[in-house]
């Protein structure tokens, strides 16, 4: 009896261990099936293949303007490290807006890309686009220039004391040119209206090229762009800056005195960045970031940028983001303090 019993109890542990063993094999499997999904869903995320065909980089301002020049030495440079080319379209019209609709609605896969100026962060205000930052991926900023107040060379003021005084004598008569209304060109005029206590009569463009054309050709008295997108002409004796709008002097004009040492506390640039569409993969995104910011490394691009007086400043995809929302609020309470904004 005991001999059945031990043989009893023997069968009972043995079947035990089995089934432990057993769920310790099938536990062992899941765990390594799970990892196994794991590094596969890894790998097929490190796999993502970009780009496989040209890139189009949308400038949704006139050629010749600072945008523009930089877009077209940027792709240059960013090429070599994407493997492919990028062709520099020229989407002008709305003040930006038609050029920020196209790649705003365009497909979301990162071969439509952008780069905008901080309009991105004004137009909404005016109630010219419904289309808002948000609507776009931040890829990476890449330049920043400040405004500067230049005229013809044979201009009857030679400073920027003598251009106010004149602006006071003559309310309303010295024509202004720029961007098209709302746009950053124009901030700069109505910011000198604002500090010097005068009145332009400001006249928009689809950008500094032709706005720049039109000072040239006499039609207009003054504009307000960068003073990279004067130096040729300043250089030429066609022109002459009288006064930087920013907080230090300018490193192609260094002898150009700041309005802040006039007496006027203004201080207005660009930025320029490369957005995409919303909704690009965010491993795409990196892709386009990564290989934009070896590109402002790139010798050749720097010794444009330099040689041109345009400022490289590179801010990654987040730093990006969180100045682009910045500028939106900025921009959204001066522009109803200039009763702009709708």
């Amino acid at each position: 009896m005991k001999k059945k019993f031990m043989l009893f109890m023997i069968l009972i542990l043995t079947l035990i261990v089995s089934a432990a063993c057993g769920n310790s094999s099938n536990s062992a499997s899941n765990e390594s099936a799970s990892n196994n999904s794991g590094t596969d869903s890894t790998e097929a995320k490190e796999e993502v293949k970009f780009p496989e065909k040209p890139i189009t980089l949308i400038v949704p301002y006139a050629a010749g303007g600072g945008t523009d020049a930089t877009a077209r030495a940027l792709a240059t440079a960013a090429e070599k490290h994407l493997g492919q080319s990028i062709a520099v379209v020229n989407k002008t019209g709305g003040n930006a807006v038609v050029g920020i609709s196209e790649a705003a609605n365009a497909k979301p896969d990162g071969y439509t890309i952008i780069m905008n100026a901080n309009e991105i962060a004004l137009l909404p205000h005016m109630g010219l686009t419904p289309i808002t930052y948000k609507d776009l991926a931040q890829v990476a900023h890449i330049n920043f220039d400040p405004a500067a107040l230049t005229v013809p060379a044979d201009a009857p003021y030679d400073t920027v004391e003598e251009f106010i005084n004149y602006a006071k004598e003559h309310p309303g008569e010295i024509r202004v040119g720029g961007t098209g209304k709302g746009g950053i060109w124009h901030l700069a005029a109505a910011s000198i209206e604002k500090a010097a206590d005068v009145k332009f009569n400001y006249v928009p463009f689809d950008g500094a090229a032709p706005a720049k054309t039109a000072l040239l050709g006499g039609h207009i008295e003054a504009i307000t762009v960068s003073p990279a997108e004067v130096f040729p002409q300043v250089e030429a004796g066609e022109l002459k800056t009288l006064g930087v709008l920013a907080d230090g002097k300018s490193s192609i004009m260094p002898d150009v005195p700041t309005f802040k040492e006039a007496g006027y506390d203004v201080s207005v640039g660009v930025w320029r960045a490369i957005d995409a569409p919303a909704d690009t993969p965010p491993e795409v995104v990196k892709i386009l970031a990564d290989a934009f910011e070896k590109a402002t490394k790139d010798e050749e691009f720097v010794k444009f940028m330099e040689s041109n007086g345009l400022g490289i400043v590179f801010k990654g995809t987040e730093e990006y983001k969180e100045l682009v929302a910045k500028d939106h609020e900025y921009f959204g309470e001066l522009l109803k303090e200039l009763g702009i904004a709708k």
